[in-house]
């Protein structure tokens, strides 16, 4: 950070920023969740939303920081692009699609590939889980998520937490994913005054 941007900071024309990578398997809401956190005048309606190629970047403001949140693609082919962007990350949001249990061994999987690298090790990112789809039949709890993930055992020494999401419900405040990104912007802030 630059003194101009500490100035800046300093008398509150800019706010501090948070750079946070969005992952999880394809189809588990990742950019409809991300969708619903930006400014109103970009917003996409739900049934607009397609799945990314790639991957996205996109700008909020949440909890007093400015996020930059790269919301990558879930789909096999693009995982591999993830870790290009783990150096920079302050946070992980890792989306969890509740009910395709069939597939939390790929998760898991996936989630101990993140914290094998080097960078993450380093940064010591907070990692926020949203247990997205909680509204579809037959979707796993947040306990039986942990459970199925190992948790506290592959985050041991890390800073996380889960989170029951419904990207799509209407009310914004019914949906999980502002109690998440207040948890996370307030563990990146502690994170950073240390």
């Amino acid at each position: 950070m630059g003194l101009l941007d500490k100035i800046l900071l300093l008398f509150g024309v800019k706010k501090p920023e948070a750079k946070v990578v969005c992952v999880g398997l394809d189809n588990s809401g990742k950019t409809t969740i991300i969708n619903r956190l930006k400014p109103p005048k970009t917003k996409q309606r739900s049934e607009e939303i397609v799945p990314t190629v790639g991957f996205v970047s996109e700008k909020f403001q949440a909890g007093g920081l400015e996020f930059t949140v790269w919301d990558f693609s879930g789909q096999g082919r693009y995982r591999n692009m993830w870790e290009m962007y783990y150096k920079d990350a302050q946070a992980v949001i890792f989306v969890i699609d509740s009910a395709d249990r069939l597939r939390m061994a790929v998760a898991k999987d996936e989630l101990e590939g993140i914290l094998k690298d080097s960078s993450i090790q380093k940064n010591n990112a907070v990692f926020l889980f949203f247990a997205n789809k909680m509204d579809l039949a037959d979707s796993c709890s947040e306990v039986e998520i942990t459970q199925l993930l190992d948790l506290p055992k592959l985050l041991r020494g890390k800073t996380y937490n889960i989170v029951s999401s419904n990207a799509i419900e209407e009310d914004i405040n019914k949906t999980g994913i502002i109690e998440g990104i207040a948890w996370l912007a307030g563990h990146v802030k502690d994170r950073d005054s240390k």
